[in-house]
């Protein structure tokens, strides 16, 4: 980088000292205005921008003047020059020494020192017309491992299907590039004005296809046209498209906005991550890029002034399961709404799965989506309930409407008569009772209930590592909120959100009989401080009765017979949007054996009828790994 300068000093009389210094700081930016020069200063810069030229992945060099050594009219200027050869803070700096001479001239009725340029005041060994030319040498980047060690991500075969301009008339390239565009259904416009915008001998990309995703045809029918072309490559990439896509990220060229948020680590042209892990993680990832810097020009041939091999980027481990995740994969595979599905280890907190469905088209519904997540709340309240003296087998009262402030709430609507009057807190957990839990409101604070999230997980500012939202277990400014809103809060809607990431979590922590704090690195402590009010072991046993009693005889039956140890589970609806009648989140979440799973579908008709199916689906195909 170039070296700081205390003030500007004009280049007048003997200082000699002053004008080497003026130089250096020239020289590294590549500009010599300042500067006087022996001969035309129009060629001398010229000349000096083509010497530079072939060093953009060096970035700017440092550049230092010794001390000069003046007589006869000259002045003898060492100068030192240093690239970051492997980017900032690489280590493999590129250093050597140079020499400029100055000469002193009169300028205008006063002596300057004015340079005489050679190609060698860059570099020692230039001659002639010869120039630097220095290519970047990418690092094998890192890989992301999974459970036991299991590689995720690693390079894997890709096409890249473009318009080669090179020997082909533009109008021919830009009708080629809207034919491309059809064959492999990208945007026909937006491509052809980038064919058209791009040098006469650019290879421009339409798209990246893995190398089992080419449809059949679509070599023999880019190649047809004038300049299509396919070039074979590799990316780092997951087992499918689809599997943990925007938890793991991508792979791509650098944008500018990332070039400059690197600090010279990385420069235009570098695949860098573009997103998730892959972003989060990238300087990890990618390694240290090595360099080949040579003579290019004049007569001779180029000659090798200088190399540091590149450093290989570091693997990341990661806690996710590859065979529960294409299992998770697979289950939401034709689940046309957003949807996902996550599953832990309660013992551990290990994020085994977190797979997102089609319909979330890209999005981290898994990990960041912010949702009501209806009656799998009535968790958290049954907990704040069991705080406030409320056994399982106590009786409270479910009534088809209650109303709170004006607002009639009611149970859903296949919701069974035989449910209602005076029923016992197991079975209003166990069949979702609405009425029952807005009922014992007077018995639930806000703060009671907050602090029951957070002993379940929920609610609480970590950082996992990773993007993901923890949940919402009450309003902002609890002031603010009137009763319907608070009673609303008590079935999970109001005020409250989650993510499945969260919910999955929860009902994790009532199976391990603690807080569960969900863990995809198992390199980083995300723990942080435990809740003012922990789950007591009583606690848990009572909630894992109520969680039983939804499988057994509630509306969670649609789980009964799963093989394998008991399945505890609570199913959730909830109304979303300002239509009449509103359409409704489809929740369900589950724990078996040392696995806690929640499955979400943004539009459904009910927790057990939409995500019931998908969440047994997913727990026989685990047992029978």
């Amino acid at each position: 980088m170039l070296l700081p300068s205390a003030c500007s000093l004009p280049w007048s009389g003997p200082d000699a000292d002053a004008a080497a210094r003026r130089l250096a700081r020239a020289l590294a930016q590549g500009e010599l205005a300042d500067v006087p020069v022996v001969g035309d200063r129009a060629q001398v810069q010229q000349q000096l921008e083509a010497v530079l030229a072939g060093t953009t992945v060096l970035g700017e060099p440092a550049v230092a003047a010794g001390d000069v050594e003046t007589g006869d009219g000259t002045a003898t200027v060492p100068l030192t020059w240093r690239w970051r050869a492997g980017g900032e803070g690489a280590g493999d700096d590129w250093r050597y020494r140079s020499t400029a001479v100055l000469e002193e001239v009169s300028r205008g009725g006063e002596d300057v020192w004015a340079l005489r340029w050679a190609p060698a005041v860059v570099e020692p060994s230039l001659r002639g017309e010869e120039t630097l030319a220095a290519s970047a040498v990418a690092p094998e980047r890192g890989r992301i491992l999974g459970r036991a060690g299991s590689v995720l991500v690693e390079p894997r075969p890709v096409v890249r299907v473009g318009v080669d301009k090179q020997g082909v008339r533009r109008a021919e390239a830009v009708a080629s590039a809207r034919r491309v565009a059809a064959i492999v259904d990208v945007d026909a416009q937006a491509f052809a004005e980038r064919v058209a915008a791009a040098g006469d001998r650019a290879f421009v990309e339409a798209i990246v296809l893995r190398t089992d995703d080419l449809g059949p045809g679509v070599r023999s029918q880019v190649e047809a046209l004038p300049g299509g072309r396919l070039v074979e490559d590799e990316l780092p990439l997951a087992p499918s498209r689809e599997f943990a896509a925007p938890l793991l990220g991508s792979v791509g060229p650098a944008t500018a906005e990332i070039v400059e948020e690197s600090q010279g680590r990385v420069v235009a042209g570098d695949e860098v991550g573009t997103s998730g892990l892959q972003r989060r993680y990238d300087a990890r990832l990618l390694g240290r890029r090595g360099v080949v810097v040579r003579t290019t020009g004049g007569q001779g041939e180029p000659r090798e002034l200088y190399a540091a091999d590149p450093v290989a980027g570091e693997d990341l481990a990661t806690t996710l399961d590859p065979r529960l995740q294409q299992l998770a994969q697979d289950t939401l595979a034709d689940v046309g709404p957003a949807a996902a599905l996550v599953a832990l280890q309660p013992s551990t907190g290990d994020l085994l799965v977190a797979a997102d469905g089609p319909g979330s088209d890209g999005y981290a519904t898994a990990t960041l989506g912010q949702y009501a997540p209806g009656s799998t709340y009535k968790i958290v309240t049954a907990l704040a309930l069991l705080r406030a003296g409320v056994a399982p087998g106590d009786p409270v009262e479910c009534p088809a409407t209650v109303d709170v402030d004006g607002r009639d709430f009611e149970n859903y609507d296949d919701y069974p008569t035989s449910g209602l009057g005076r029923i016992t807190l197991e079975d209003a957990v166990a069949r979702s009772c609405n009425t029952a839990f807005i009922g014992a409101r007077e018995r639930v604070s806000g703060e009671a209930l907050t602090g029951a999230a957070e002993a379940l997980g929920l609610g609480v500012d970590r950082d996992l590592g990773f993007p993901a939202y923890l949940g919402q277990a009450g309003p902002d400014d609890p002031s603010a909120q009137g009763e319907t809103g608070a009673a609303a809060d008590l079935i999970g809607q109001g005020s409250v959100l989650a993510s499945p990431l969260a919910m999955a979590a929860v009902v994790g922590s009532v199976q391990q009989g603690s807080t569960v704090v969900p863990r995809l690195l198992p390199a980083l402590d995300a723990r942080g401080a435990d809740p003012a009010d922990p789950l007591e072991p009583a606690e848990a046993q009572a909630l894992r009765r109520m969680l039983r009693a939804v499988v057994e005889r509630g509306s969670g039956a649609v789980l009964a017979g799963v093989p394998g140890d008991p399945v505890l589970a609570k199913t959730g609806t909830a109304e979303f949007g300002e239509t009449d009648p509103p359409p409704t989140h489809a929740w369900m979440v589950a724990a078996q054996g040392d696995l806690a799973v929640a499955v979400f579908v943004e539009r459904g008709d009910s927790g057990s009828g939409t995500a019931g199916p998908l969440l047994r689906e997913f727990l026989e195909g685990a047992g029978r790994g």
